[in-house]
C-alpha cells in the first residue's frame, strides 16, 4: 500500500515501520492511525516477516502526541469514539502475535507513550523522553496510558505521572521499567535489530505462544492464566519445532525451526 505518514520497510524478515511526520514532531492523527492498523495487520499476515520495529522519523521525537487540533474538536460522544480507535490499534499491536519492539528514538508523550507501551518491549535512545501529559490540556490519557502504564510500572507510579503531566528522561523510564534497554541514539536501532534477530533464531511457534501467554493472562485471575499456560504447552508439544529443539539439544547443534 501507498503510505502518507508511515514509512515501510523489510529488512531481512524484520519489518521497520516509521512514524515519519517529523514537522509535526511525528504526532498522531486520525489518518496516521489508519495507516499504523493497515500496516499492523500486514505484519501479523505476512509470514516472511517475523518480527517488527516501531520507530519515528528524524532526531527530536518517537510520537509526541495526538493530534490537538484533532483532540480540540471533541464533545461527550465523538471523544470516545477518538479514544476507542486508538485503543483499537494499540491492541492490534499488542495482539499482532509476533514480536514488536518500540524503538524510542525521542519524545514519545501522550499517545506515543501509549503507542509505545503497547508494544511488546521498549528499547530507548538515551534522549528519548516520556509523559502523559494530558492533564495539561484539561483531559486523560485515552489510548491505553492509564491502564498499560500501570501495569508496567505499578499503579503508584502511573498515578503519580498521569495526574503530574510530568515528563521523565530515558534513564528514569528505564529505572522503573517502563524502558527494557538503553542506548545511544546511534546504537538504537543496530541494536533493536540485533536483537529481533535472536528472537528469530528461536522457535516461531514458541515465541508467539509466549507473547500470548503473558499477553491474555495478565488479563485473567492467576489459576486461569496458568490454565491458559498448562493448554499452550500442550499445544506446543505438538509442534514440530518442539521435536526440533529438543533434539538439536540433545545432539549438541543449532536447531532448524520451520515454525510447525
Amino acid at each position: 500500500m501507498d503510505y502518507e505518514n508511515l514509512l515501510f520497510e523489510i529488512d531481512d524478515g524484520i519489518a521497520i515501520v516509521t512514524i515519519n511526520r517529523p514537522k509535526v514532531l511525528n504526532a498522531l492523527n486520525g489518518a496516521t492511525l489508519t495507516e499504523l492498523r493497515a500496516t499492523f495487520k500486514r505484519v501479523a499476515d505476512d509470514p516472511n516477516i517475523k518480527c517488527a520495529i516501531l520507530t519515528g522519523s528524524g532526531e527530536k521525537s518517537f510520537v509526541a502526541g495526538a493530534d490537538i487540533n484533532e483532540i480540540s474538536t471533541k464533545n461527550a460522544v465523538t471523544g470516545v469514539e477518538f479514544a476507542l480507535n486508538g485503543q483499537s490499534v494499540s491492541n492490534q499491536i499488542q495482539h499482532c502475535g509476533k514480536p514488536i519492539i518500540a524503538a524510542v528514538n525521542g519524545f514519545a508523550l501522550g499517545g506515543g507513550c501509549e503507542i509505545a507501551m503497547a508494544c511488546h518491549l521498549r528499547f530507548a535512545s538515551e534522549k528519548a523522553r516520556f509523559g502523559q501529559p494530558e492533564v495539561n490540556l484539561g483531559i486523560i490519557p485515552g489510548y491505553g496510558g492509564t491502564q498499560r502504564l500501570a501495569r508496567l510500572v505499578g499503579a503508584g507510579r502511573a498515578l503519580e505521572l498521569c495526574i503530574s503531566g510530568n515528563m521523565i528522561n530515558a534513564q528514569e523510564a528505564y529505572r522503573i521499567g517502563l524502558v527494557n534497554q538503553l542506548y545511544s541514539p546511534e546504537e538504537l536501532l543496530p541494536k533493536t535489530k540485533e536483537f529481533c534477530k535472536t528472537v528469530m533464531s528461536k522457535g516461531p511457534k514458541a515465541v508467539s505462544f509466549v507473547l500470548h501467554a503473558v499477553n491474555r493472562g495478565m488479563e485473567m485471575p492467576l489459576a486461569d492464566a496458568l490454565r491458559l499456560e498448562a493448554h499452550l504447552f500442550g499445544l506446543v508439544c505438538a509442534t514440530d519445532d518442539m521435536k526440533e529443539g529438543t533434539a538439536a539439544f540433545m545432539e549438541k547443534r543449532e536447531a532448524k525451526f520451520t515454525g510447525k
